[in-house]
């Protein structure tokens, strides 16, 4: 019995033992520094994109799906006279010979404005043409019957018979800023519906800056989108699928200098196209000229033209106007140049009121003049 119980204690201190040395930490460790249980690893989040230009669009896909489908191409016939003696002027005469004609064809693009089939192209590209066919991006070619024209900003307004005309939206050009993306869609060298891509390099750019000597009022956008023989008359728009200019011109000196007439130029025209054919000018009945360094330093450096003659038998004699008035602004706009408001003025529409301010005596007053048509040199 007492060999059974010391048997016990042996076996239970021993197994003790061996439990105590199967429990011990290694030397020099504790439990503390035992290395952690893993933990199932989850997917970390994708890190987010960074936009580094915000106003870069990533495609210009659905702009060029919601434009295209207004812009046409047009194409011209023009019968040139010419002599068979070119090498011999005169010459044609002397025998009675007839001229010969010859059937001279051109291209260019335009823009559908509205459901009725009216189109929208410069001048340059219809001018003296006998026969105008139209080709819609579905394929069909319909012909083309000029409605009116202001040559002064290569404007010209078409119209054709056609069902399911898609309008291009008119946007707001005097919202435009430097910079900006624009996108130009045209026939250049017959390729109809080319798309290209630029920005907004410039604005207010006139004939001299294209190196042309053309009177009038220009205030054409400059892009570097690419701009070719065929693209004028096509629409230049920004990244909402806007129209906010017309394609007219490039400069034969440099690559990637395109011009292009501003959509409210256009717009403010348009009533008078549609209904007359022509832009009537209107008129104040005033001498101009623009304001002397003196005299805009007297003034605080604003923009203005000064009025030097009042016409005694014009709209500004009868509504109050004086010689020595400065002209700040036409019906709410600015005015910065004797050029600006002459177009201003022009194409105000006869018989139209419109709201001058004025500075006289440092103080600013308002006037109401009703602008007439302008005269003969002589009536005034």
């Amino acid at each position: 019995m007492k060999k059974n119980r010391l048997c016990a204690i042996v076996l239970s201190l021993g197994w003790a033992l061996f439990s105590t040395s199967a429990c011990r930490p290694i030397s020099g460790e504790s439990r503390d520094s035992a290395p952690p249980v893993k933990e199932e690893q989850q997917s970390a989040p994708a890190p987010p994109v960074k936009v580094v230009y915000p106003n870069v669009p990533g495609s210009f896909v659905a702009v060029s799906r919601k434009v295209k489908p207004s812009v046409v191409s047009i194409f011209t016939a023009q019968i040139v006279r010419e002599s068979p003696f070119v090498r011999w002027p005169g010459l044609d005469n002397f025998w009675g010979r007839p001229y010969r004609d010859r059937i001279q064809r051109s291209l260019g693009t335009g823009f559908i404005i509205d459901g009725q089939g009216s189109i929208l192209t410069n001048f340059h590209v219809v001018q003296g043409a006998h026969e105008i066919l139209v080709q819609l991006e579905d394929g069909r070619e319909l012909p083309a019957t000029p409605l009116g024209a202001e040559p002064g900003i290569d404007v010209a307004l078409l119209h054709v018979e056609g069902t399911s005309l898609a309008p291009a939206t008119l946007g707001d050009s005097a919202k435009l800023e430097v910079g900006e993306w624009v996108l130009a869609i045209g026939n250049p060298f017959g390729l109809s519906h080319t798309v290209t891509a630029g920005i907004v390099s410039a604005l207010g750019r006139d004939y001299k800056d294209l190196g042309m000597n053309q009177r009038g009022y220009q205030n054409f956008i400059q892009t570097d989108a690419s701009i070719n023989p065929g693209n004028s008359g096509g629409p230049l728009v920004n990244v909402d699928g806007e129209v906010i200019g017309m394609n007219t011109a490039v400069a034969a000196s440099g690559q990637g200098l395109g011009f292009a007439v501003p959509i409210n130029m256009i717009k403010a025209i348009l009533p008078q196209l549609r209904r007359t054919g022509r832009v009537v000018p209107a008129w104040l009945g005033i001498g101009i000229r623009e304001l002397s360094p003196a005299l805009r330093s007297r003034i605080g450096n604003r923009d203005g033209i000064l009025i030097t003659e009042i016409y005694p038998r014009g709209p500004a004699a009868t509504h109050g106007l004086q010689a020595g008035d400065i002209i700040i602004a036409f019906n709410g706009t600015s005015v910065h140049s004797a050029s600006e408001l002459a177009w201003l003025t022009n194409t105000a529409g006869v018989g139209n009121e419109v709201v001058l301010q004025i500075l006289r005596d440092d103080q600013l007053v308002e006037i109401p003049v009703t602008v007439a048509a302008r005269p003969t040199p002589a009536l005034r």
